[in-house]
């Protein structure tokens, strides 16, 4: 379970081993989701860099994931309203 103090907080793996060191907050808290996207953000930029992963590809993949999403929630809704 992740440990808090006073606005900080670090992550834990698996196997209960830091993922990242908490450092001093300087600026702005982040939210879960502001913090979520940056770090997935720069995992997709590293892996590019190193050539594991196609920018192109994954951009199109995401964008379709993203409708399918989104259909599905419509169709949620609409179900919901039947």
């Amino acid at each position: 379970m992740p440990s808090k103090e006073k606005g900080r907080h670090r992550e834990h793996g698996a196997e209960g081993d830091d993922l990242v060191e908490p450092k001093k907050i300087t600026g702005k808290e982040l939210n879960e989701t502001e913090e979520l996207s940056a770090r997935l953000t720069t995992l997709v930029e590293m892996l590019d860099e190193k050539g594991i992963l196609n920018m192109k590809e994954y951009r199109r993949m995401v964008a379709m994931r993203l409708h399918e999403i989104s259909k599905a929630g419509a169709f949620e809704e609409l179900d919901e309203e039947i």
